[in-house]
């Protein structure tokens, strides 16, 4: 066992904070700790092979409070500022998903009024954090959406994002031309493979066809869409490479792929095995090989508003021969501060929001000569397409210091709560 480094966690069954030893053993790196009440446990956060612990990003040793994450708000002791901030606008949902963060069903419980949100909009403008995601639960469960983006936009929201399955959208076009009239800026649609059979066994049903309508009803009406798989291993773990080349079928509607590796919380807060994890650089891996040249590592740097293991980005111009790759890390690391919030805020905003005036200079275009800066610069705006990934922590494999340096915040009762916070839940027994 080679010891890498020490940090601090908490106990997956009284959540109780403890010291925690990142290790190297057979197979992988580990966090390792141990509570006197519960005993030691041991979870998986980084597969050796393809990319090594050490060069993706190094240790951000951080003041970690005694309260944390209990209690946790964005304090003093945070070392980042929000960057997107997500309001769960209702806890209903349309499915009954066997990995869900949220764990949404069929009843009602405290669901704000369209007035309260209101008031949570210009809180959060006050606060300037203008980046908003609607989220739930499924927020297409109700039925005055359209009003709760109209109210975000009225408070100040510069862009707004919408956290869904996406089949309501598809079902009813004039509800998801309501919320395109209100102001809705982007849509984030849950979608974790091309397979019918993937949809499935992860969501309780083949909602392909609805997935595939939303996504061309939202480019007719000028919205961008990010597709979001949960990728869990040995379902749609080598699926990685078509979705890509799916997503990029679909630009300029499509504007990326955002993978999320699945975590063991919400709906699904049982200890996982090593077998059950896909770590970050099997997630690498898999977007290198499965894409056969199109992607390559090189084009991929670290999180670089949250901590580095915390993900991944790469920028491109969709070409009508493959994809320009925009990245000036290029592999490289580097150094988070707290502006960097914001300006990762309008990042994320100019490569998902679409440009329908860069669209049209493109489609009128004879050819793409991106040695022209107009069409460049137009193709930029038009044809952008980012590859990104965000790898939760459950109780298993939470280290603080890396909750210490997340953007993505959730507002819960007057507070910015960084996700994993908010949404780690309690061994089930």
């Amino acid at each position: 066992m080679e010891h890498l480094h020490t940090t601090k966690s908490i106990c997956p069954v009284c959540g109780v904070q403890l010291p925690a030893d990142i290790v190297r053993e057979t197979g992988g790196v580990f966090l390792k700790k141990t509570c006197p009440a519960h005993g030691s446990f041991s979870a998986l956060i980084w597969r050796d092979g393809g990319v090594p612990y050490e060069q993706w990003g190094g240790e951000r040793p951080a003041d970690i409070p005694e309260y944390c994450p209990n209690g946790c708000s964005s304090c003093s002791s945070h070392g980042q500022d929000t960057c997107c901030i997500l309001v769960e606008v209702t806890n209903r949902c349309n499915l009954r998903c066997s990995f869900c963060f949220a764990d949404g069903g069929a009843v009602l419980t405290d669901e704000p009024t369209v007035d309260e949100l209101a008031d949570a909009f210009r809180t959060l403008a006050e606060k300037n954090l203008t980046f908003i995601q609607l989220s739930g639960g499924e927020p297409t469960v109700r039925d005055d959406l359209p009003e709760i983006v109209a109210a975000a936009k009225v408070a100040g929201a510069t862009s707004i994002q919408l956290n869904t399955n996406g089949i309501r959208l598809a079902k009813e076009p004039e509800y998801t031309k309501k919320l395109a009239d209100a102001g809705l800026t982007f849509v984030f649609l849950q979608f974790d493979s091309t397979d019918p059979a993937v949809t499935q066994a992860l969501r309780g049903g083949d909602y392909l066809s609805d997935k595939l309508a939303a996504i061309d009803l939202c480019g007719s009406l000028g919205l961008g869409v990010t597709l979001v798989p949960t990728v869990v291993p040995g379902l749609n773990s080598d699926h990685i490479g078509d979705l890509i080349r799916f997503a990029i079928s679909k630009s300029p509607v499509v504007r990326g792929v955002h993978f999320q590796p699945v975590s063991y919380f919400g709906r699904c807060p049982y200890e996982p095995a090593d077998r059950d994890r896909f770590t970050l650089p099997e997630l690498l891996n898999a977007v290198v090989t499965q894409t056969e040249g199109l992607v390559s590592l090189e084009d991929i740097s670290p999180s670089c508003c949250d901590h580095p293991r915390c993900g991944f980005h790469s920028d491109y111009i969709v070409l009508p021969d493959g994809l320009l790759s925009l990245n000036p890390h290029k592999g490289g690391t580097s150094a988070v501060t707290k502006t960097s919030a914001l300006s990762n805020r309008c990042y994320i905003a100019r490569r998902w929001k679409r440009d329908p005036e860069s669209e049209r200079f493109i489609a009128e275009a004879e050819t793409l000569n991106m040695s022209d800066m107009a069409t460049f610069l137009a193709a930029g705006k038009s044809n952008m397409f980012t590859l990104t990934a965000m790898a939760f922590q459950d109780r298993w494999n939470l280290d603080l210091e890396r909750l210490n340096s997340c953007s993505l915040h959730v507002w819960d009762k007057g507070s910015a709560v960084p996700f994993c916070a908010r949404y780690i839940t309690a061994e089930k027994n």
